[in-house]
């Protein structure tokens, strides 16, 4: 284990004036309730691992706080925007406070400040065709927090990691769920799952949808369908679909970075639905080729061009 760091400033104050003291930081000791359902030496494993997460937003912020807590050592966080009003709702970093902040900033500055030993860098410009490789460099595993609507920069961010022979995890928020797929870079790529290559936007939102929920758990239950607009890029979330997402995929790092048990790569997916108190594993061979997933191609196209849309995430 490393080092006990001395935090500096001893002494604080809290909100009405009185005094607290700040006690020096201990790895061993600010992680240890996790011992138990890992062992020391997978813990110091976690303290040397290293994640990526890409977008800082709806999931990716609590992406970034569920690994700090978990006592992740080092991190690659990667996000170009700002915080905005409209993310009081759900994001992670987002309080009045931080408004009109970097995403990333804010979301490293709270990683340290749960873990001060962290090694956290930043990549203020999101991720690009020219960074890839620095913001993929030593990283054991890739967490997607893209926006939705970002296909073009999640396509190259899985393709990237792929070609590294790197696990990428995603977690949608669904509704009041989450779904999530893993791909392993042995196993089915995002591209033979997704088959987002030679077709326009509307295409490829309407693909992502089907492969991301191949169960539809979410259906039926959005009330305000006027909340959905795909051409402005404009839909809703909800905090407990975010949160349950950075559970979920917290997990599943734990379980690759640790090597604990097995965890089902895609055509493999699984969606759980608060709302619903639902849970459904799903196969798909051939990924969005295979005759169920077309069929379901076949409604969200029809509902893409009407003017409502109970599928989006």
């Amino acid at each position: 284990m490393r080092a006990e760091l001395q935090l500096p400033n001893a002494a604080h104050e809290d909100r009405n004036g009185e005094s607290f003291e700040v006690h020096s930081f201990d790895y061993s000791r600010g992680f240890s309730r996790n011992l138990g359902w890992v062992t020391t030496t997978e813990q110091a494993v976690l303290q040397n691992s290293c994640v990526a997460i890409a977008g800082l937003g709806g999931v990716g912020g609590a992406h970034a706080l569920t690994l700090a807590r978990l006592g992740l050592g080092r991190f690659h966080l990667a996000d170009f925007d700002r915080f905005d009003v409209h993310n009081l709702n759900r994001q992670a970093g987002a309080f009045v406070s931080t408004l009109t902040h970097p995403k990333v900033d804010v979301i490293a500055r709270m990683t340290r400040d749960i873990n001060p030993e962290a090694e956290v860098v930043t990549f203020a410009d999101g991720v690009t065709e020219s960074n890839v490789d620095r913001f993929l460099a030593g990283v054991g595993v890739y967490v997607d927090g893209l926006d939705f609507f970002a296909v073009e920069a999640r396509r190259m961010m899985f393709a990237a990691c792929r070609s590294r022979g790197i696990h990428a995890v995603t977690a949608a928020p669904l509704g009041m769920g989450v779904s999530l797929i893993h791909f392993d870079p042995r196993a089915m790529s995002f591209e033979d799952y997704f088959k987002l290559e030679n077709h326009d936007r509307q295409e490829q939102l309407a693909r992502f949808i089907a492969g991301l929920s191949p169960a539809m758990l979410q259906r039926n239950y959005l009330v305000a369908p006027d909340a959905v607009n795909f051409d402005e890029e404009r839909g809703p979330s909800t905090i407990m679909a975010c949160e349950l997402c950075a559970g979920v995929a917290g997990t599943a790092v734990l379980k690759i970075l640790l090597r604990r048990g097995r965890l089902r790569p895609a055509p493999w997916a699984m969606q759980f639905d608060a709302y619903r108190q639902k849970l459904r594993f799903t196969c798909r061979p051939w990924g969005n080729s295979n005759p169920i997933q077309q069929l379901l191609l076949l409604l969200i196209r029809a509902q893409l061009r009407g003017s409502r849309s109970d599928v989006v995430p």
